[in-house]
């Protein structure tokens, strides 16, 4: 399931990213990069341990917290602290799947990694190549999306980050622990829910869409690992 969230920071929330990651501390990408990803993955990324980059990060998980769409796709239950990349001409991350299990900052703090999120922070003039091209059940799909805009898709997916051939690609990840761990369940969870909101704002019966929402609830208690 890939979904994409047009706007999930606005034209000012984005100008204050862009900011604020002028005066950032970038290292190389290696540094977070394991098995065989250390010879795919080509670029930079910010120091997490600088405050200036937490505070970023802790402003990202609030607006995740606080979003319904990223919430109804997601049924969040872990959020890896999101990292910040940069991707300069000639520099790009080829095919790669995301750790399925990932080590939190703090000492114990693991995760399973379900949902990917790839915030875009560069204007798309700023740059050309820099494609998210995620692989799926119908082929590969390019993302290539207006800063602030974000998209969610399956960490267990085969993707990429095309090399940039202009200008710098800049964005924020990070990486989600369902309470439904198995895709096409949270799918279907997903789908149902989106329905019952557009159904509430149709002026639908109220009778029907507490039905609606009871089936919704009951197959969360019968997926949902909490």
């Amino acid at each position: 399931m890939l979904v994409v969230i047009d706007h999930f920071l606005d034209i000012n929330e984005v100008a204050a990213y862009q900011r604020a990651l002028e005066g950032a501390t970038w290292q190389d990408g290696l540094a977070s990069a394991g098995g065989l990803n250390v010879r795919a993955k080509r670029n930079e990324q910010t120091d997490p341990e600088t405050e200036v980059v937490r505070e970023l990060a802790n402003g990202l998980l609030r607006k995740m917290g606080h979003h319904p769409l990223f919430v109804s796709a997601c049924l969040p239950h872990k959020i890896f602290p999101p990292v910040f990349n940069r991707y300069g001409v000639g520099q790009e991350y080829d095919v790669h799947v995301d750790a399925a299990i990932m080590q939190g900052p703090a000492p114990g703090d693991v995760m399973r990694s379900d949902v990917s999120m790839t915030v875009f922070l560069s204007e798309l003039e700023e740059y050309d190549g820099g494609e998210l091209v995620i692989e799926g059940q119908f082929g590969a799909q390019e993302v290539r999306l207006n800063a602030g805009d974000a998209v969610l898709y399956p960490s267990g997916s085969l993707h990429r980050v095309n090399a940039v051939t202009r200008g710098e690609r800049l964005a924020a990840i990070t990486w989600v622990q369902s309470m439904v761990a198995e895709v096409e369940a949270r799918s279907l969870l997903f789908e149902m829910d989106q329905a019952i909101q557009a159904l509430t704002n149709s002026r639908s019966s109220p009778e029907q869409l507490v039905r609606l929402a009871s089936v919704y609830h009951n197959l969360m208690r019968r997926m949902a690992s909490v």
